[in-house]
């Protein structure tokens, strides 16, 4: 697990909410790396806070397996084989299915049906549930968060943010913009993160419940950093990068000397570290982050969404 304990901390100076007729209104102070006084207040929906990930739990391999079996036995009721006989058993936290009949190619063919009614059914429950497949850079399989998912379905309750955080930025550009959003998060208390792949989703909070709760583990706060750039420049191309035990985010940005950066799907991305507490400033990274980097040992997900909102945004070129 990464700690970032070091010189020039964020500070979380104070954060307050306060029930309004419109739902909640939060006020967040911190302390940048200048030690200058930042703040930032909005008002965020109770149909947002409470009720957009209402479903969304840890993730539990035995509830899901017979959620997808049965699916699979309702739907064959409605569209049976015909001349062959499927049988279903369930053990523990796995299925199987079997096939019996005596023509082998009948045989065969309802196999490679079953096979794909299992993959389309079980991807179906996944997206509903907000989780997917996952395979680390050491090809370990597992069940993850849905972060891309999560995010997208964010985006709408933190377009409120958009004008309030470009006023707080005099200059509108994506540098300037993107490490306000890097400050304000890195602030934010940090929660230890179970592991990716075997604790079911357990501690991670969907952006606007991390807000709620003013703590989050380096995968919420990764989500959340994406959700805030996303509703405020809907066409930036993003990848949400994992390590062992961390994860941070690249944003397609032009790099500069001495920042870190990756090539993934022929696209550069300048890479950002939102977990905090140190404040590190786009293009930097942790050094145990780093050298995962420059070994090799991350997996990059694509987080490409575009949305149909045409409103101006920050331009690099804007910068200097």
């Amino acid at each position: 697990m990464l700690l970032f304990i070091a010189d020039g901390q964020t500070q979380q100076v104070s954060f307050e909410k306060t029930k309004i007729k419109q739902g909640y209104r939060f006020h967040y102070q911190w302390l940048d790396h200048n030690k200058n006084k930042q703040d930032i207040s909005f008002t965020l929906a109770q149909e947002g806070l409470f009720d957009r990930f209402r479903s969304f739990k840890t993730y539990q391999r035995s509830y899901a397996q017979k959620t997808i079996l049965r699916r699979i036995k309702k739907y064959m009721q409605k569209n049976p084989i015909s001349g062959v006989q499927v049988r279903y058993q369930q053990q523990h936290d796995n299925f199987s299915i079997e096939v019996r009949g005596l023509d082998k190619e009948k045989v065969a063919k309802a196999y490679q049906t079953l096979a794909r009614l299992e993959s389309d059914i079980t991807k179906e429950y996944f997206q509903q549930t907000y989780y997917q497949a996952f395979t680390n850079h050491e090809q370990v399989n597992g069940i993850k968060v849905d972060h891309v998912s999560i995010a997208d379905n964010s985006v709408a309750d933190l377009k409120s943010l958009k004008p309030i955080i470009l006023d707080k930025v005099s200059i509108e550009n994506i540098r300037k913009v993107s490490n306000y959003v890097l400050g304000f998060v890195q602030s934010i208390p940090y929660s230890t993160l179970e592991s990716r792949l075997t604790s079911s989703g357990a501690g991670f909070n969907p952006p606007l419940r991390l807000l709620w709760e003013n703590q989050g583990d380096c995968d919420s706060k990764m989500t959340l950093t994406a959700t805030l750039l996303r509703a405020l420049m809907p066409r930036i191309e993003m990848v949400f990068v994992y390590i062992d035990g961390h994860a941070f985010i690249g944003i397609n940005i032009p790099s500069e000397a001495g920042e870190v950066a990756i090539e993934h799907d022929g696209v550069n991305y300048l890479l950002a570290e939102p977990t905090g507490p140190t404040l590190l400033p786009l293009g930097a990274l942790a050094p145990e982050s780093e050298l995962a980097i420059n070994q090799g040992h991350y997996i990059a997900q694509n987080y490409h969404e575009v949305l149909s909102e045409q409103n101006e945004e920050p331009k690099e070129e804007q910068k200097k």
